[in-house]
């Protein structure tokens, strides 16, 4: 009867003759993914990152547990710093534990953050003595012998199977009947004149049905709302009664405008009979009666703006704004728009394109409105209007705004519905549309 260290060797031994056979019948992509995630069935490890080096000498990775590799992340930028540090050592050709002075420049406190403290570096090489590549493995606990033996036994098989992978890979990517000089010539012309096939210019960018004519309601001057008389998409009625101003303050300078005006006007009163008997009192009736004027016009003033405290509707329609919450109590300067008045039925579509998207587009271009609750039905019209400079939008994007008018036929739509809208623009070649953005890069980078 074996020992437990026989069966254990044995059952180690079979996986790793597993593995192998999986690994020849793997196919390029699941070859790597393989490699990094699978030798765990053989030598336990907590991390093993696949390093493969290219023509340009950068190389890609493959990351155990992990499906796509950030390449900009800063765990890739410390993996091509210690791949870097390994590669030019002496040793990058034999299999050996990784420690900090082979590394060089690399901090241990950046090590301690990505990787387990134990590292072995598995070199692949190919036949002839080239590196293809390598494996990093990390865990905590120190690499015996053995596991480094079991490793190196697989690190020799994974290297002839990535050499066959990219042999079967190129075939495929490249049959003979490809290379055939009569199939090139027929594929070449069937590519030029794929690119100059003639296509419709469009451009899709976020959408929202607005007010055509809307009417603005603006503070009449600078003060705190207190209180909003309708809630958002009321039906309202021109004079109707749509925000209140606190009128504290107003009443307060009406009263002592009163006070002054009484004040004036009991002074010459009193003067109009001194100046029966004393000359000089009749001259000052002059200065009394301008200041009683004076008076009088303040106070119609005062009248007229506590008046105006009450803001009413300036035509019939909805009540367009956001929350009634966020207005009760809110200091608002003169002219500030409260809320807007529209025409349910008076719509137009606002189109706002990125200047990164954005061509040329003619007044009564057709566009397509595809709203957010019924984007299976689209909405058609024609542009009606570009702006001429670009502006930021509320998300912080670089934008120009159009509007479109809706065919007379189209159902009506809500106030503030939103979506996405595409604008058809002129038709030109096909090659000249996939490269628009190439194009203007590059006269962007050489300042034509």
């Amino acid at each position: 009867m074996n020992s437990p260290p026989l069966n254990y060797q044995l059952l180690r031994l079979s996986a790793l003759l597993q593995l192998e056979q999986r690994a020849r019948a793997a196919t390029r992509a699941e070859l790597k993914f393989l490699i990094v995630n699978d030798t765990a069935t053989v030598v336990s490890y907590q991390q093993a990152v696949l390093w493969q080096s290219d023509a340009a000498g950068a190389g890609s990775f493959t990351l155990s547990g992990v499906a796509v590799a950030d390449d900009g992340g800063p765990y890739r930028i410390w993996l091509d710093q210690v791949i870097a540090a390994i590669t030019r050592g002496a040793d990058a050709n034999r299999l050996h534990i990784v420690t900090a002075r082979e590394l060089g420049g690399v901090p241990n406190a950046e090590w301690e953050e990505w990787f387990p403290p134990q590292a072995l570096w598995c070199p692949l090489v190919r036949g002839d003595g080239k590196l293809l590549g390598g494996m990093l493995f990390g865990r905590a606990d120190p690499w015996g012998d053995g596991d480094q033996q079991l490793i190196e036994t697989l690190g020799g098989g994974y290297a002839q199977c990535l050499v066959l992978a990219d042999q079967v890979f190129r075939r495929r990517l490249g049959p003979a009947a490809l290379r055939r000089p009569k199939v090139l010539i027929g594929i070449a012309l069937a590519v030029l004149l794929l690119a100059l096939l003639p296509v419709r210019e469009s451009v899709l960018a976020p959408a929202e049905i607005a007010a055509a004519n809307p009417a603005p309601v603006r503070s009449p001057f600078e003060g705190v709302v207190y209180a909003l008389h309708v809630a958002p998409n009321d039906p309202v009625h021109a004079g109707q009664q749509l925000v209140s101003l606190d009128k504290t303050e107003l009443q307060t300078k009406l009263a002592v405008t009163q006070k002054a005006l009484d004040m004036a006007a009991e002074e010459y009163a009193g003067t109009s009979q001194e100046a029966m008997d004393d000359p000089k009192a009749k001259s000052r009736l002059a200065i009394l009666q301008s200041k009683v004027d004076q008076q009088k016009a303040e106070l119609a003033y005062d009248r007229e703006m506590l008046d105006r405290a009450d803001v009413t509707a300036p035509a019939d329609g909805i009540a367009v704004f956001d929350d009634s919450n966020e207005w009760a109590g809110k200091p608002v300067a003169l002219g500030e728009r409260i809320m807007l008045v529209a025409s349910p039925t008076d719509t137009e579509l606002e189109i706002q394109v990125p200047a990164s998207e954005v061509v040329t587009f003619e007044p009564g271009s057709k566009v397509a409105f595809f709203s957010n609750l019924a984007p299976d039905r689209p909405a058609r019209g024609k542009l009606v209007f570009a702006s001429y400079s670009s502006s930021v939008t509320a998300e912080g994007v670089l934008s120009y705004a159009f509007r479109a008018k809706l065919d007379p036929g189209e159902p009506a739509l809500r106030l503030g519905l939103k979506g996405t809208a595409k604008i058809y623009g002129p038709r030109r070649s096909l090659i000249l549309w996939v490269l628009r953005r190439p194009i203007a890069a590059i006269r962007k980078t050489l300042s034509l």
